[in-house]
């Protein structure tokens, strides 16, 4: 016998409707009580100079990197292609200067080791600044 045969069974339900009205209210309080930095009110006086500020360029080593692996430094020809000979020669070529920058104008078919051979004999002369020279493409 089944006793239950007219009754229907009530599944549980989440009514969303008080959520959304705490998350409203929620929402509501942080717009009101956030602030904002606002940078246009500040009045700052900077001061002046008189003297004008001239950029000076630092001196710039120029090493060519062919793709046969010769190496030049400012226009000398370099006959040791070793990071010693390198090294000399990038040392000789900075004497007197203070922190120049060396900039490696490798071929865009020049060995991987050729200019990591520069980077080595900058790094143990002491020379930092390294950049390379690019041009844009046609």
């Amino acid at each position: 016998m089944n006793f239950r045969k007219g009754r229907r069974e009530d599944y549980p339900e989440i009514n969303l409707i008080p959520f959304i009205d705490i998350l409203l209210v929620v929402v509501i309080f942080l717009a009101v009580t956030t602030t904002y930095a606002r940078f246009a009110e500040l009045k700052i006086n900077l001061p002046t100079s008189g003297a004008a500020q001239t950029p000076t360029q630092p001196k710039q080593i120029e090493v060519a990197v062919a793709e046969s692996g010769r190496y030049q430094i400012d226009d000398a020809a370099l006959g040791d292609p070793s990071v010693d000979g390198i090294a000399a020669a990038l040392k000789k070529a900075a004497a007197g200067q203070n922190d120049p920058v060396v900039v490696i104008n490798a071929d865009a078919r020049a060995a991987h080791q050729s200019v990591v051979n520069v980077m080595e004999a900058a790094r143990r002369v002491g020379l930092g600044r390294i950049t390379f020279a690019t041009q844009t493409a046609p």
